[in-house]
């Protein structure tokens, strides 16, 4: 587990207290049912800090690194709180780390006031393969399809990979975008650019990069899913009677109960060591990226799924949480690639 100093540990529970209050699962209902966005939410989150938390300071961020980031998403995830900060971070990043200068300071310091939204554009099919790209540029125009992009439908500017690199659009000329309807009706498009102004960022490796940023922070939003799951379960099983004793008294529930526990501190301590190395600029954080989604794809699978099970026939209908959060679990388990890509991925980066 990460030791945290004094700011990481205020940042946390600013954090917790902001999603319980402000972002419960009830939001997320309203979002889905009446069309609410999650760009309501951004300018407020930006006043908090939030969405410059990995912007330099020069710039109107605070540069706290990733594991403060994690560590915000983590206590948002817990409540399935609707924000695009998940894929801004990493996109701000991505100017960060990129060559434009006048890229950094046009957008870096509207990102972090919560004034715009960015994303990441990087898929072209319906799984993870950033080795298959037919996005090109020529002439500092960008062409191309990107398939599933997360708050897609709403940012105003885009992180978007080709074949030699990352570059930097801004919604406008040469961009359309079609809604995708996903099973956890959140915020997804298909964008398409036709001969786009683009911005050189970088070269590919600056896109493995910024995935593996995007893909750690990712695994953090999973953890606090997965925590949550497993508290809801928990109280439940200790509430629920049946033949006379409460749920949680009969030994068969206790070993599943059990085996979840082990689960999630094991995913506690990879997904916090994923981002410790991104901060640390570790030689080897894409293997620890890697193992974190891994473990935390697993373990969100086991955790949701025996949610719905253990909650019996409430957990099938939609007026309980459940279904919320294993459905969420299904498209964020595919996201950056699943737990089968990245023990693939491992074993390759590790020789094998």
């Amino acid at each position: 587990m990460a030791v945290l100093n004094d700011e990481q540990t205020m940042l946390r529970d600013m954090a917790r207290e902001w999603a319980d209050n402000e972002a419960p699962v009830t939001a997320l209902r309203r979002m889905r049912d009446v069309g609410d966005t999650a760009s309501a939410s951004w300018g407020e989150i930006g006043q908090m800090g939030w969405a410059g938390i990995v912007v330099p300071e020069e710039h109107g961020g605070s540069a706290f690194g990733y594991l403060s980031l994690g560590l915000v998403l983590e206590q948002l995830g817990r409540n399935l709180s609707v924000t695009p900060l998940a894929s801004t971070g990493p996109a701000a990043t991505a100017i960060v780390m990129g060559d434009d200068a006048g890229a950094k300071a046009e957008w870096l310091p509207k990102i972090a006031a919560g004034d715009v939204i960015a994303t990441l554009a990087i898929d072209e099919g319906p799984f993870h393969d950033p080795a298959r790209l037919a996005t090109t540029v020529e002439g500092g125009r960008l062409t191309g399809t990107k398939a599933f992009v997360a708050e897609g439908d709403s940012a105003a500017l885009f992180v978007v990979s080709a074949a030699d690199g990352l570059y930097l659009v801004a919604d406008g000329e040469g961009v359309a975008r079609s809604p995708r309807h996903m099973a956890d009706s959140r915020d997804h498009a298909e964008l398409r650019f036709d001969a786009a102004p683009a911005i050189r960022l970088g070269g590919p490796e600056l896109t493995a990069a910024i995935v593996d940023r995007a893909t750690a922070v990712l695994a953090a939003e999973m953890l606090g899913m997965a925590e949550q799951a497993f508290a809801t379960t928990n109280d439940y099983l200790k509430t629920r009677v049946q033949f006379g004793q409460p749920l949680a008294s009969f030994q068969a529930l206790q070993h599943r109960m059990a085996k979840m526990f082990t689960e999630l501190e094991l995913m506690r301590s990879v997904v916090e060591g994923a981002l410790e190395a991104i901060d640390a600029r570790c030689s080897d954080l894409d293997q620890a990226v890697s193992l974190a989604k891994a473990v935390a794809g697993d373990t969100l699978k086991l955790v949701s799924r025996e949610m719905v099970q253990l909650h019996g026939g409430i957990g099938m209908t939609d007026e309980h949480d459940a279904g919320l959060y294993m459905k969420r679990a299904a498209v964020l388990e595919t996201m950056w690639g699943n737990a089968a890509y990245h023990r693939e991925r491992f074993a390759r980066l590790n020789g094998y």
